[in-house]
């Protein structure tokens, strides 16, 4: 006994264990098993002086004896590109947060490149581990359609920032939010748009560039190629210098915020006035959009929600494995700022 009374931990390194538990409990070692891993067969009132005991001597159950006794893990492995980018760490983020507030253990593998290789061999270790069901954040084109095609095994969420007719999970519909943004700067006047586009090994640089096409083309407004970037503020700074220097581009849509913050420094340095002579619009409406000089026109993703929305449908299936997962579609809300004005020959008008 310890000076004021309890029980002195007697487990490997003085950490209290199943047996001191019994003891302070005064039941059996089975009966702690079994409250442990809630199983039926135990009085309330003899599980409560179990759970008491653990409190008091601060017992923490191991989570191998566990998933040993229940055949469960209790863990969602997550594997996602490892990026700083708005996008990805936002949807990791709300992805880890909800798998947390569900009660189970998260698994994380974050990689330097998320292609094909990468994704199978990472679905490989994570279900070797044990994993009860696995998320996969922004894997590039060819990963995506490799993990849709693996046999039924693990539940699986894929969320890649597009949507298509084999998706079976929460996906953000970036086509249908960039028409809606094409069709904003057509609709204030502008004969047609550029498009800085992010890199098409992603679905979500694909999506975001169909829909970009898709509005110019029904409007029969003429579709010029796009730039190339690569998600970063750099990127967009180079191309913004292209197109600051063409004097017949009145309008841009970026595929995301940071290409569109360095497309404004560009502009600005050339001396072409935003929206004055360029209008912008970028993708994901990041934090920062709205203290941006201008505040940025956007396209606005709940990443968070996306996020808790896939995971939900994930452990439904780990719970219920006959669950049939049911797409989810969530269309990008325009956010109009100061980025956009109204079009007319010479200059623009806000």
């Amino acid at each position: 006994m310890t000076e004021n009374g309890s029980r002195r931990a007697t487990g490997r390194y003085g950490a209290p264990v199943m047996v001191d538990v019994a003891a302070l409990a005064g039941v059996s070692y089975q009966t702690v098993s079994r409250v442990i891993n809630d199983q039926p067969g135990v009085r309330a009132t003899t599980r409560e002086r179990v759970l008491a005991a653990m409190r008091e001597l601060g017992y923490r159950p191991s989570t191998v004896a566990r998933s040993l006794a229940s055949g469960r893990t209790r863990t969602i492995g997550v594997v996602a590109i490892g990026s700083a980018l708005y996008g990805p760490a936002t949807t990791l983020r709300g992805v880890e947060t909800a798998i947390r507030d569900a009660g189970y253990s998260v698994s994380t593998e974050s990689l330097s490149r998320f292609d094909r290789t990468s994704a199978l061999t990472s679905v490989e270790r994570m279900t070797t581990a044990g994993v009860e069901g696995i998320v996969a954040i922004d894997p590039e084109v060819d990963a995506a359609a490799a993990l849709r095609a693996l046999p039924p095994g693990v539940p699986m969420m894929v969320l890649c920032g597009g949507l298509d007719a084999v998706a079976a999970g929460i996906e953000i519909d970036g086509n249908e939010g960039s028409q809606g943004a094409v069709r904003h700067l057509l609709d204030l006047g502008h004969p047609t748009v550029r498009h800085l586009a992010g890199p098409l090994r992603w679905e979500a640089a694909r999506s975001r560039m169909e829909g970009w096409r898709t509005a110019l083309e029904a409007a029969g407004a003429p579709v010029d190629e796009p730039l190339q970037g690569d998600w970063s503020a750099r990127s967009g700074y180079a191309a913004g210098r292209v197109l600051a220097a063409d004097p017949d581009v009145s309008a841009v849509f970026a595929a995301n915020d940071q290409m569109a913050i360095g497309l404004l420094l560009a502009l600005h340095e050339a001396g072409r006035a935003v929206p004055g002579d360029v209008s912008v619009i970028g993708f994901d409406d990041i934090p920062e959009a709205a203290y941006l000089i201008p505040p940025l026109t956007t396209l606005r993703q709940d990443l968070v929600d996306e996020g808790r929305r896939a995971v939900a449908m994930l452990l439904s299936q780990v719970e219920h494995p006959t669950t049939e997962p049911v797409p989810v579609r969530m269309v990008p809300d325009l956010i109009v700022r100061a980025s956009t004005g109204r079009y007319t020959p010479g200059g623009i008008r806000k």
